[in-house]
C-alpha cells in the first residue's frame, strides 16, 4: 500500500508539472505560466518522492495502547487522510530514535525493517517492555536493538557517504532536533557520526523551519572538495536540495584559491590580528596633500588645499550607512569625499567669479573632469580587494607587521591565491565596499526586481478578481489581499532546481538561514569572521574534534575561536560513541591523543588487530591482499605528503582521492572526514614529523578504517 501511494503521488506531481497552466497564453502576455512559477515546487517534490523509493519504510513502533505507526523517509497519508507513514523528522517519530527500556515514551517495541527494493528481506525487534514476550509471543531470535546499525557498519564502503535515517541513535537524534538558534558546537572523536548527524540536522531544520530557511538555504562548509563529493548525495537522498556545499576557499566569488604556501604564512594570515592590520592598510589609502594642488578646468583655476581635503575626509568618516548605522566602507565613503571636495571647489569658483554656486548638474560635470579625477584618485583611490591584497603582498611595508611576518607573506610577483588568502579578501571586501560600477549594477537589479514585483502584484490582482467574478473561487474579503500576495509571490520566487546554490555562491553578501561547518577545528580566526558574515543571525551547527586539528591556524579550544565573535551565543553537545573504528584500531590510535584527551568508546570489537610490516617493497602485494580480504569495499593508502607521488607510482595509481576507485593514495589531510574498509599507512613516523601538528595528522590517518589497519614502517625503524 505504501508504494502504491508513493507511485500515485509521483504520478500526480509529474502530471501537474507537465499539464497545469496559470497565467499567460499566446493571447495573454501579461503574466507567467504555472509551469514556470510552480516548476521549483513540483521538481523538488518529484525529487523528494524519487529519493524516497530507496528504503521508503524502515521501522515500526508499537505502543501500550495498541496504537502503532510506521516510520520512513517522508510522510504519507491515504486517500481518506489516515496516516500511512510518519516522516522521520516529525515530532511523532522521536520515540523511534529515543525510546529505551528505561524511558519508553509509551512504546513497547521498535521494529527495524530491512528491505531490498520494495521487498522486506528481514527484520529486527527491539523490545522495550519485556511483558510483550508473554502477551504477543515475540520471537526472541529477532531481539537485537543495535542490529540495524551494526549491519550498516559491516557493509563495504562505496566511496560516498550514505544517510543513517534508519539507524539514528538517541544521542544523535537529540542533536539533530536541537533548536536552530545560536551556535551549536557538536564535539566528538573519530567515527562518532558528527558529519552525518550535521547533515541530517540540515534535513530536519529544512523540514521543521521550511518557511524561514527555504528561500535563504543552508550552507554546508567542508574541509575539501573531495569531502564535499563524498557527502553530496546524503541530503538529496533525504529529499532536500536547498543546501549549498562549499569549502572556505570557495566562499569569495570569482577567486580560485588553489595555491600553496608555507605554514608560517598560513598561520599569520589566519591570525585574528590581520583584521586590524588590513583595516589600517585601508585607512592608509586616504591621503591629505602636503601642499595646495592647482588644476585648471575650461580656463578656471581650482585650488585643492589640505584643509579642503581634511574637512571632506572628516565628513566621509562621520557619514553612517542608512541601513546598518555603521561607518561607510572605503569605496562608498570615497563618493562622499569627492562630493565634499567638488562642492568646496565650486564655492571657490563662485566666490572668485562673483557668480552663484552651480546646481547638481554642474557639480557632476566638474567631478567628471579628467584633471580633477586624476588628483582625487590619488587622494582617495577606488580599489578592489584582489588588487589591494596583491599590492600589499608586493609592498609589505604598508602592513603593520614585524619584519619576519612581512617576509613570510611577501610576493614579488603575483601567484595563485591560497585558501588562507580568501578570508583576507573577504575582510577587505567588507572594509572597501563595492566599486561604483558594481553598485550601479546592483541598483539596476533592485529596480528590475521591484518592477517585476509590481507587475506580478498587478497581474495577480487582475487574475484573482476575474476568478472571483467567474465564481471559480470563493474568498472571504479579509483573505483576498493575502491570496493575491501569495499568487504574486509564486510567480516571482520560483526558479530552476539548483538555482539557489548558483545564486548564493555568486553573491558574497548572501545571508544563509543556517550554516553547518564540518571539521570546524581547522578554521582560522579569519575564516570564522568570513563564515559569520554568511549568517548574520548566528544560526550555526559546528562539528569538529580538537584532537584532529592539523592546520597551522586551527583551533586549540572552541572558546579561543568563538568567544571573540559570538561570546555567550554558543553551546556544546558531545558525541562519545565511536561507531566506525573497531576497538583494537582505536586503542592504537588513542596513544596519539593529546594529554588528557579521552578517546571515544568503540562499540565494535574485532578479531582483526592492526598489522605491521617493514619497508615498502611488498606494498603492491599488501594492497592486493587487503582488497581481496574486504571484497567490494575501499582501500586507502595514506602516506606523508612528500611520499604520496612515490607511493602512487609504486602502485601504478594516480595521486589524490578518487572516491570511485577501489584503492586511493592520499595524504592525511586529503583523508580527513573520509572512511575506508581498510587503511594502509606508509611511514607513520614520516607523517608525524611532516608538520608541527603531525601527531594529529597521524591520529587522523589511524582512525579512517572501518575494518582493517596496517602500518608499513621504514626498514629497521
Amino acid at each position: 500500500m505504501l508504494y502504491e501511494r508513493l507511485d500515485a503521488l509521483r504520478g500526480i506531481t509529474k502530471q501537474r508539472l507537465a499539464d497545469v497552466r496559470l497565467g499567460p497564453t499566446a493571447e495573454n502576455d501579461q503574466g507567467w505560466s504555472e509551469r514556470e512559477s510552480f516548476a521549483q515546487e513540483y521538481q523538488d517534490r518529484s525529487a523528494e518522492l524519487d529519493a524516497a523509493e530507496r528504503n521508503l519504510c524502515f521501522g515500526r513502533m508499537d505502543f501500550d495502547d495498541g496504537d502503532r505507526f510506521y516510520i520512513g523517509r517522508l510522510g504519507l497519508r491515504g486517500d481518506d487522510y489516515d496516516r500511512l507513514l510518519v516522516d522521520w523528522r516529525a515530532r511523532a517519530a522521536e520515540p523511534f530514535y529515543r525510546a529505551t527500556s528505561r524511558e519508553r515514551y509509551g512504546a513497547t517495541r521498535r521494529r527495524h525493517l530491512h528491505t531490498a527494493g520494495r521487498r522486506v528481506v528481514s527484520l529486527d525487534d527491539d523490545v522495550l517492555d519485556l511483558t510483550v514476550f508473554d502477551r504477543d509471543g515475540v520471537d526472541e531470535t529477532h531481539l537485537t536493538g543495535e542490529a540495524a546499525l551494526l549491519a550498516s557498519l559491516r557493509r563495504g564502503r562505496t566511496g560516498r557517504m550514505g544517510d543513517i535515517v534508519a539507524t539514528i541513535q538517541a544521542d544523535q537524534d537529540r542533536i539533530i532536533r536541537e533548536d536552530p538558534g545560536g551556535i551549536l558546537v557538536v564535539e566528538g572523536g573519530p567515527g562518532t557520526g558528527k558529519t552525518v548527524v550535521a547533515l541530517h540536522r540540515a534535513a530536519y531544520l529544512l523540514y521543521t523551519y521550511r518557511k524561514q530557511l527555504a528561500r535563504r538555504g543552508i550552507l554546508v562548509i567542508g574541509p575539501s572538495a573531495t569531502f564535499l563529493r563524498y557527502i553530496d548525495q546524503v541530503l538529496p537522498s533525504l529529499g532536500e536540495n536547498d543546501v549549498v556545499l562549499a569549502t572556505t576557499a570557495a566562499l569569495f566569488p570569482g577567486v580560485d584559491a588553489h595555491g600553496t604556501e608555507s605554514p608560517e604564512a598560513a598561520r599569520l594570515k589566519g591570525d585574528a590580528k590581520m583584521a586590524g592590520v588590513l583595516s589600517k592598510a585601508v585607512a592608509g589609502l586616504r591621503q591629505i596633500p602636503a601642499a595646495d594642488i592647482e588644476i585648471r578646468v575650461d580656463g578656471t583655476s581650482y585650488l585643492i588645499t589640505p584643509r579642503i581635503c581634511d574637512q571632506a575626509r572628516a565628513e566621509a568618516a562621520e557619514r553612517l550607512d542608512d541601513e546598518t548605522g555603521a561607518p561607510l566602507p572605503h569605496n562608498t565613503a570615497r563618493r562622499v569625499f569627492i562630493t565634499e571636495v567638488v562642492r568646496q571647489l565650486d564655492r571657490q569658483r563662485a566666490r572668485d567669479l562673483g557668480v552663484a554656486p552651480g546646481d547638481a548638474d554642474d557639480l557632476r560635470e566638474l567631478a567628471a573632469e579628467p584633471a580633477l579625477r586624476r588628483v582625487l584618485d590619488v587622494l582617495w583611490p577606488e580599489v578592489a580587494p584582489q588588487r589591494l591584497l596583491t599590492q600589499l603582498y608586493q609592498q609589505p611595508s604598508l602592513l603593520d607587521l614585524t619584519d619576519d611576518e612581512r617576509a613570510a607573506i611577501t610576493r614579488d610577483t603575483p601567484r595563485p591565491w591560497t585558501p588562507a588568502d580568501v578570508p583576507l579578501l573577504d575582510e577587505l571586501a567588507e572594509l572597501l565596499g563595492p566599486l561604483a560600477a558594481t553598485e550601479r549594477e546592483a541598483r539596476l537589479r533592485r529596480a528590475d526586481d521591484e518592477a517585476e514585483q509590481a507587475d506580478a502584484l498587478e497581474y495577480a490582482s487582475q487574475l484573482v478578481s476575474q476568478l472571483v467574478a467567474d465564481e471559480a473561487i470563493v474568498l472571504p474579503p479579509l483573505e483576498t489581499e493575502a491570496f493575491v500576495s501569495w499568487v504574486a509571490g509564486r510567480n516571482i520566487e520560483a526558479g530552476p532546481v539548483g538555482m539557489l546554490a548558483e545564486r548564493a555562491l555568486e553573491d558574497r553578501s548572501w545571508a544563509y538561514g543556517h550554516v553547518i561547518v564540518d571539521e570546524a577545528q581547522e578554521l582560522s580566526a579569519m575564516d570564522w569572521r568570513m563564515v559569520l558574515r554568511r549568517c548574520p543571525a548566528r544560526s550555526l551547527t559546528v562539528v569538529g574534534d580538537l584532537a584532529q586539528t592539523s592546520t597551522p591556524g586551527g583551533a586549540d579550544s572552541w572558546a579561543q575561536v568563538l568567544d571573540p565573535i559570538a561570546a555567550g551565543r554558543w553551546r556544546t553537545a558531545r558525541l562519545t560513541v565511536n561507531y566506525r573504528t573497531p576497538a583494537p584500531v582505536m586503542a592504537l590510535a588513542a596513544a596519539f591523543l593529546p594529554p588528557g584527551a579521552e578517546p571515544p568508546l568503540s562499540v565494535r570489537d574485532s578479531s582483526e588487530s592492526p598489522w605491521h610490516a617493514d619497508g615498502t617493497g611488498e606494498l603492491a602485494e599488501l594492497v592486493r591482499r587487503e582488497s581481496d580480504l574486504i571484497g567490494t569495499g575501499r582501500v586507502a593508502v595514506i602516506a606523508p605528503p612528500a611520499r604520496v607521488a612515490e607511493t602512487a607510482a609504486t602502485l601504478n595509481l594516480a595521486c589524490g582521492p578518487d572516491l570511485d576507485a577501489p584503492v586511493a593514495v592520499l595524504t592525511p589531510e586529503q583523508a580527513k572526514g573520509l572512511e575506508f574498509d581498510s587503511v594502509i599507512i606508509v611511514d607513520p613516523a614520516g607523517i608525524e614529523q611532516a608538520s608541527p601538528r603531525g601527531r594529529a595528522d597521524l591520529y587522523v590517518a589511524l582512525t579512517r578504517s572501518t575494518r582493517r589497519l596496517g602500518l608499513i614502517t621504514e626498514s629497521g625503524g
